[in-house]
């Protein structure tokens, strides 16, 4: 009887896991979704975030199952030297888990600001870009016209191309 329902509360344990993962991966979609509309230069930064978020997610979930079935363990365990050195194993494997989520979490978090700051690079400098065709096609324009009717509408382009500033 205890087999059986030590199978059952794995089941349990596992199914209880997989919704997890799936709420979690539900709401980092649905962030994403959001984000997606404001920066979409940085479509992969994001999908390596979800992942790395849910990732996260999921393995503070199983340290805490860990934590759990070490204290069920302890309690029904009698040799108490096996139950401290297990609980010493998990505890190392619980920090060294959290110092590699930290790591990921820094290196995300600089991928995501390099990629803004390239974003803002780039329409700086398509912005320049387009002031300096306009420019270009002021002077064709007037190079085109010539003489008088063309300091006139040199005057008109420059300053449409102040209001369009």
């Amino acid at each position: 009887m205890f087999n059986g329902y030590r199978t059952i509360s794995q089941h349990l344990n596992d199914l209880k896991k997989e919704n997890f993962s799936l709420k979690l991966r539900i709401y980092f979609l649905e962030e994403r979704f959001q984000q997606k509309f404001e920066d979409s230069s940085s479509e992969n930064v994001h999908r390596r975030n979800i992942e790395l978020k849910v990732e996260v997610e999921s393995l503070k979930q199983e340290l805490q199952e860990r934590q759990e079935q070490t204290t069920a363990e302890s309690l029904t365990n009698q040799n108490e030297v096996e139950v401290q050195r297990r609980c010493e194993e998990r505890q190392q494997e619980i920090e060294h888990t959290q110092e590699i989520l930290e790591t990921k979490i820094q290196l995300l978090q600089e991928e995501a600001q390099l990629a803004r700051s390239e974003a803002e690079k780039m329409a700086s400098l398509v912005d320049s870009e387009s002031q300096r065709c306009l420019g270009l096609e002021r002077r064709i324009m007037m190079e085109m016209q010539g003489g008088n009717e063309s300091l006139s509408a040199t005057a008109q382009h420059e300053e449409m191309a102040k209001k369009d500033r």
